[in-house]
């Protein structure tokens, strides 16, 4: 690495797409106030115009919690006035070309000023529309590039995927590219642009038929879903990323290319200070429903590793990587982000903590009264959950359903209350069963390298620690990430 990160960030115009996104909000607010003197940054984001973009940009992102700490260290004047110098919000929209900008002239200073491209933008929904999946993670990641492609001083098009485009399989999973087509599945070849008619073709058909616009979104869901197990991933989430990545890789040209595949992303670790999250992200749903005391049992193997990395530690090596290829011609390179080889954390160890927390410092509810949780009970295969469900809830609930319509004012909360509570474990199964159960490992070699490269540039003052092995999760978890969900996502 010729240069360390603060250096290379001096004087650069970078493009940074789904700003309004949580990881994307974290990188923006770690370039501004460690290196104040970057040059430029163009914001996509989605908006009618100008005024709707900056409008966005102040609510969302510079006037959140996330920023307390350039406020007080700046102040709230001298920090809008970074703001204005150095961030040009744009309205657009990757999954259109030329990314939606319709300013032709704001085109074209992008085009002749922009030295770096990350690509955060993405739906990450694991069920998402099969028509919005493929416009922003597949066709949208190809836009990208497209535009990159134009970028006169273009140095590097850093495209940020995920880490389980590697589907459901067992073992250690390499950093290696996809190839144009390949399936997981062995047995059925992908066709991307197949992919794009089927669905332009379905979303036609039942747009001339009398459904309304749920059962339509509800087709494309599923219609996602099925295509993305035909081809043998679990959801269309993966799927559309994975194709995202073939594309990219395919039409690259000469054009550095770094793909960052980030694990479960959680809450920054240390920067701009410890435990800021914003949403519900993986693992948090589960936390939040076992807090609240609605997850009673869950689909689990105790042993399972949950490859967990707190976001700051994505920025960081997000930055290393473009610090240690922009320039470098004609390259793809692979980056595993996450902890799974290093410092891996088991569900079994998640469940142990959520629990002490919980039992320490129970939840509150509506009523005043602590949420007192039991440790539940954890099932490792779906067999065994599917019988429990049937035999611990289901039969008692028909019988409770059968009173409430003999005798509707005896027990409708109750059967109302453990008709929620079941369908939300069901849900979360049905939406993270891939998950619970991966027995994948993600091999970290080309990570583990940038950071001894780091190491010996002596970048050693913790700005850009990506270092798993830094993390102790019984500590990270009790005292940062869950009171972190507490306080930003909860607001208790």
């Amino acid at each position: 690495m010729e240069s360390n990160c603060v250096q290379f960030l001096g004087n650069k115009t970078i493009l940074i797409t789904g700003a309004p996104g949580f990881l994307a909000k974290v990188l923006v607010e770690k370039i501004l106030r460690l290196q104040p003197n970057v040059k430029k940054m163009y914001l996509l984001l989605r908006a009618a115009d100008t005024k709707a973009a900056m409008q966005r940009l102040r609510s969302e992102v510079v006037e959140i919690n996330l920023f307390k700490v350039l406020r007080n260290d700046l102040g709230e004047e001298n920090l809008n006035d970074l703001v204005r110098e150095k961030i040009v919000p744009v309205p657009g929209d990757i999954s259109i070309h030329n990314l939606g900008v319709k300013d032709s002239d704001l085109l074209q200073r992008m085009c002749s000023e922009i030295d770096i491209i990350i690509n955060i933008a993405a739906t990450t929904n694991f069920d998402e529309r099969y028509d919005i999946g493929l416009g922003i993670n597949t066709f949208g990641a190809l836009n990208v590039l497209n535009f990159a492609k134009k970028c006169v001083k273009g140095q590097l098009l850093l495209h940020v995927s995920t880490a389980y485009v590697c589907g459901e399989n067992s073992g250690l999973f390499l950093e290696k590219p996809f190839t144009m087509g390949q399936t997981l599945s062995g047995d059925t070849k992908l066709d991307i642009n197949l992919e794009f008619e089927l669905m332009k073709q379905k979303l036609k058909e039942l747009q001339h038929q009398d459904f309304s616009e749920q059962e339509i979104s509800q087709s494309m869901k599923d219609l996602g879903m099925a295509r993305a197990k035909v081809h043998g991933w679990p959801n269309t989430y993966v799927f559309t990323k994975a194709m995202g990545e073939m594309l990219v890789g395919k039409y690259r040209e000469n054009l550095p290319l770094v793909i960052v595949r980030p694990t479960m992303i959680t809450s920054t670790l240390a920067e701009p200070f410890p435990g800021w999250i914003e949403g519900l992200r993986t693992i948090d749903s589960v936390i939040v429903a076992y807090g609240k005391g609605r997850l009673k049992c869950f689909l689990a193997d105790p042993n399972t590793v949950f490859d967990l990395i707190p976001a700051d530690m994505v920025v960081n090596a997000m930055i290393a990587t473009a610090t240690a290829h922009s320039g470098e011609t004609g390259i793809q390179t692979i980056y595993h982000v996450g902890s799974s080889f290093q410092n891996p954390v088991t569900f079994g160890q998640l469940h142990e903590t959520a629990a002490r927390y919980f039992t320490k410092k129970p939840l509150v509810a509506r009523n005043g009264s602590p949420i007192i949780v039991t440790k539940g009970t954890l099932l490792s295969t779906m067999g065994q959950f599917s019988l429990y469900i049937t035999l611990r809830y289901k039969l008692p609930l028909l019988i409770l359903r059968l009173m409430n319509i003999i005798y509707p004012w005896s027990q409708g909360d109750k059967y109302n209350d453990d008709s929620r509570k079941i369908k939300l474990a069901m849900r979360l199964v049905d939406l993270y069963q891939p998950y619970l159960l991966f027995k994948g490992i993600f091999d970290d070699l080309n990570t583990e390298r940038l950071r001894r490269r780091r190491q010996s540039i002596k970048e050693l003052d913790g700005s850009f620690e990506f270092d798993p092995k830094s993390i102790n999760w019984d500590d990270y978890m009790e005292n940062t990430h869950i009171p972190g969900l507490i306080t930003h996502v909860l607001k208790q």
